[in-house]
């Protein structure tokens, strides 16, 4: 099929790139944004733009929160097929209480699990969650949606499709396709080292790109691998889902098993018990770590089987001094605050699982690797765009003389991706701060209405970029590349300047008190906005400059007929 072993290479980068790029650039950019995704939190949400708070007092703030909880409406809606009968009015059978932070948080989740009676299979269970400030325990409203969190970060890995979990299988497939990617552009290019070092923007557009997709492919390619890879790693138990198959007879032996191997209960005794001071454990907890050499901030706290003689509590180191997620978690005995169990040291396979996914999700402490994660997802982003151009613009005149349409459509698909992924984003931050906070009745959540938003501006950024791709046909640029940019550079600004007028925190204000989540932010649209409006200046020079050669070239085409 092919001449050589280089050149099969070259079409599988070319092809797998252009059909799965449109995704990765998704995954790149969104996963770029998510390593500041509680700092975006805060800037979508005023009333949390306070300092970042440690874990609070479970016995004097949480307990009572927890002991008012119910679960979720929409989750209890969709356990009603897995019940023999009607669902209960109230839920009293709890199997979890759990709470969540970072260093970065200054709210706190929490959440709970619930035993559902009369369930057609064990382990059903329902759930409830909430946000509340964790100084005074009070909840935030349900329906606010924290952007960086709950919208971006998902969506860098699942798409926010979650019907049959088919969102985390397209992008894992695409992870694949881009270790292939890799391996292929680095067999195909041979002068790899010298593509470093080599960018001549004064050359034509397809050399331009083409020097700017290898550079940025190069200088990132161990960022590209290894994300690619724990990314693969993180969601493997999706992808091979043994334990809830073929093998879930097996896997819950094993549950049994380890069970009784750690001392800590698997089943409910069925006879009730108090539960004694968490914060008393949370003290040992940290005296033992202290005792290790190792910082003591609780990040995770769970208690299972609550309110039953079996219960426990885990309490969950904060692993913010390394990049391998680890918690070496200590757990007591929940009615006397018994120490039933501390976690031994990792085996070597753990250690290395702790460390690729520690890599990945970056919760360590460390403000210059995070620029740097940015920095790289960035790059992947501009790599698989130019990918993109240099693609249309190789093709270009073959496709005009041809009368194809090819070239239009990846071309639109490109623009669709790039900048109208830009828009998208600008789209659900400008809804964040037009939205009233309360809403008339029936209709969607505010949170929901920001999502629509977001897709909303997507679908309309499509729309444009197809209506406006005619000229590509005819071996010219699309306009709707300039006039999109000069859309983002229209919107950023205005984006910041609904910020100050909704919150009053303007620039000033935020710079001057040092609060670099909300500043941070504003000012990496400010940037972006430039960079878009430049952009959109050198388009449009392209752009004369490509209709004065085809005016120049009908004009000798008739003076030759003349």
């Amino acid at each position: 099929m092919f001449q050589n072993f280089r050149l099969s290479m070259a079409w599988l980068h070319t092809w797998f790139g252009l059909v799965l790029g449109f995704v990765l650039m998704a995954v790149f950019f969104f996963g770029a944004l998510s390593v500041f995704d509680r700092e975006i939190d805060r800037w979508a949400i005023p009333e949390s733009r306070f300092a970042p708070q440690p874990m609070p007092s479970f016995d004097n703030v949480l307990k009572p929160v927890f002991e008012s909880m119910q679960p979720n409406k929409e989750g209890v809606d969709l356990a009603r097929d897995k019940v023999n009968g009607p669902m209960p009015e109230r839920f009293e059978t709890v199997v979890t209480w759990g709470a969540y932070t970072t260093h970065r948080d200054p709210v706190l989740n929490i959440f709970a699990g619930y035993e559902v009676p009369n369930a057609k299979e064990p382990d059903v269970t329902v759930w409830g969650n909430r946000t509340i400030d964790p100084r005074t325990g009070v909840a935030f409203a349900d329906d606010q949606l924290k952007i960086g969190s709950q919208f971006f970060y998902p969506l860098h890995y699942s798409l926010n499709f979650h019907w049959a979990n088919l969102g985390y299988w397209i992008v894992g497939f695409a992870s694949l396709v881009m270790l292939a990617a890799l391996v292929s552009g680095v067999v195909m290019h041979r002068k790899i080292f010298r593509e470093l070092f080599t960018f001549r923007p004064q050359k034509s557009t397809q050399r331009s790109t083409l020097d700017l997709h290898n550079l940025t492919g190069v200088v990132a390619l161990p960022f590209h691998f290894f994300f690619a890879f724990t990314g693969l790693v993180i969601f493997a138990g999706i992808y091979f889902p043994i334990g809830h198959t073929q093998m879930k007879s097996l896997h819950d032996q094993h549950e049994l098993i380890e069970a009784l191997e750690t001392g800590l209960p698997h089943e409910r005794a069925g006879v009730a018990a108090p539960i004694a001071s968490v914060d008393a454990m949370v003290a040992e907890a940290q005296r033992r770590w202290a005792e290790r050499g190792m910082a003591g901030d609780v990040g995770f706290l769970t208690l299972r089987h609550v309110g039953d003689a079996n219960g426990y509590v885990s309490v969950y180191r904060a692993g913010t001094d390394r990049i391998a997620l680890t918690g070496e978690g200590i757990h007591f005995k929940a009615s006397t605050g018994e120490l039933l169990r501390e976690d031994p040291p990792s085996t070597v396979v753990e250690n290395v699982n702790e460390f690729l996914t520690g890599l990945h999700l970056q919760h360590f402490r460390h403000w210059m690797l995070r620029w740097l994660y940015v920095l790289g997802g960035l790059a992947g982003c501009v790599c698989i765009a130019t990918g993109f151009i240099f693609f249309v613009e190789k093709r270009k005149r073959q496709y005009a003389k041809e009368g194809s349409q090819n070239g239009r459509i990846v071309d639109a698909l490109a623009v669709t991706t790039v900048t109208g992924m830009l828009l998208a984003v600008l789209g659900i931050l400008i809804a964040n701060r037009l939205l009233p906070a309360s809403l008339p009745d029936g209709w969607p959540g505010r949170g929901d209405l920001e999502q629509y938003f977001f897709w909303g501006t997507w679908i309309i950024a499509m729309a444009h970029a197809f209506v406006r791709s005619a000229p590509v046909v005819r071996g010219k640029i699309n306009p709707a590349w300039r006039e999109q940019c000069l859309a983002v550079a229209a919107l950023a600004p205005l984006t910041v300047l609904l910020n100050w007028v909704t919150t009053g925190d303007h620039l000033v204000k935020t710079l001057s008190e040092g609060y670099w989540p909300v500043a941070g932010f504003d000012v990496s649209i400010l940037v972006g906005g430039m960079l878009a409006f430049i952009a959109a200046r050198h388009l449009g020079r392209k752009e004369q400059g490509t209709s004065a050669v085809t005016v120049a070239g009908v004009a000798q085409a008739e003076a030759q007929h003349g």
